[in-house]
């Protein structure tokens, strides 16, 4: 086990041989022919982003998914040299970097074409690009035909931009309902005709996210973009009874009790005493907090895990710390389980984003880098 450096006992702990086993039974699912694009944006969901990507490519995906140059150049700082994807928007001025880098960006405008191109005949280097296309995500790509040509038209123009991808992204794949899934893959197939009749003819074509490759394997060209499933996470809890294959959670967020006191009945606990305790009972001190992304909005009605019993978060959480109802007096440097296993006992990512009414996505990365990672693999 790994640790990038830690002052307290507050720990988020990552299975990396958890991701492998979910990448492992993601290639047998999909396939031989297809790729898979290691996601690991967002600091790996959360996760560590360089970490993942290393056991990843280990475990035989192609690429590296990011969202932004810097996050790429952060990789190939780690010796990180696979094919890497940038998704979001890339500054013109930085394609020189890109390109030193040999890192692919996204493509979808046709006046950043103009300004990119500017920056490269200063170099005389090449920039390796994927063109994204809107089919209906509304978020980033090329909309239409008619744009779309316009589009190509511009890259046709420019010899130092080398087309080496196209993809789009689903809006709905995550749900059982279809209907928005296939009009998007309908609208995809129409324009990639489009490019097929102008001669254009990419290595890669994507648009597989985690949901999609769950659910439309078929439907996957030759890459899958895998990120949140790659994590052991479910897309959606509309997915969670229909999985081809059962995934393997890999994070898990611990630390201990630093502090155990008594209470009497009608004294309180934390701001606001929002808590007053109705009889003696013991409170025990957890060195985490909304700093550190556990969140305010848990405060009287989380629970933790102690000795394998469900112990309830008690009184309003502080930027660095929260209290607990321990069921007995227990010893200083006890463990707390947030999220994770103790005994026979769980807490999920999907039980604590139910709590807080959002995405698994969420919980892993709103985690911050006050909280060290720790990297489990046998």
């Amino acid at each position: 086990m790994k640790a990038i450096g830690h002052s307290r006992g507050t720990r988020a702990v990552i299975d990396l041989d958890a991701i492998a086993a979910n990448l492992k039974n993601f290639q047998r699912h999909l396939g031989a022919e297809t790729e898979i694009m290691a996601v690991v944006k967002a600091d790996g969901y959360g996760h560590g982003a360089i970490q993942v990507a290393r056991t990843a490519l280990e475990e035989g995906a192609a690429w590296i998914g990011v969202a932004l140059l810097d996050e790429a150049l952060e990789l190939r700082r780690a010796g990180i040299d696979a094919p890497i994807l940038v998704f979001g928007w890339t500054h013109p001025h930085d394609v020189r970097r890109a390109a030193e880098n040999d890192i692919a960006v996204t493509v979808f405008q046709e006046g950043w074409v103009r300004d990119a191109a500017k920056i490269l005949q200063k170099t005389e280097r090449s920039l390796t690009i994927h063109l994204k296309l809107d089919t209906g995500m509304g978020r980033y790509g090329a909309k239409g035909e008619q744009e779309l040509t316009r589009l190509c038209n511009e890259i046709e123009s420019e010899p130092l931009m080398h087309l080496q991808g196209v993809y789009t992204h689903f809006a709905t794949a995550d749900e059982l309902d279809s209907a928005y899934f296939d009009k998007q893959y309908r609208c995809f197939l129409s324009m990639l005709d489009v490019l097929a009749a102008r001669g254009a003819k990419p290595d890669v074509i994507h648009c597989g996210n985690s949901a999609a490759a769950l659910q439309y394997p078929d439907k996957a060209f030759n890459l899958v973009r895998l990120g949140i499933s790659m994590y052991g996470l479910v897309p959606s809890e509309q997915l969670a009874p229909v999985l081809p294959f059962p995934l393997q959670e890999a994070f898990a967020l611990k630390s201990e009790l630093v502090h155990v006191k008594s209470l009497e009945a009608g004294e309180a606990v934390s701001y606001g005493a929002t808590y007053v305790a109705d009889e003696p009972q013991w409170i025990g001190t957890v060195p985490i907090g909304y700093a550190d992304g556990w969140l305010r909005k848990i405060s009287n009605g989380g629970f933790v895990l102690v000795e394998g019993i469900r112990a309830p978060i008690v009184g309003r959480i502080c930027m660095d710390a929260f209290m607990v109802r321990l069921p007995k007096k227990m010893p200083i440097g006890t463990e707390v389980v947030l999220i994770g296993k103790q005994g026979e006992k769980a807490i999920t990512v999907a039980d604590l984003a139910r709590q807080l009414d959002t995405i698994t996505y969420e919980i892993p990365c709103m985690i911050s880098e006050r909280v060290p990672r720790f990297f489990k693999k046998n």
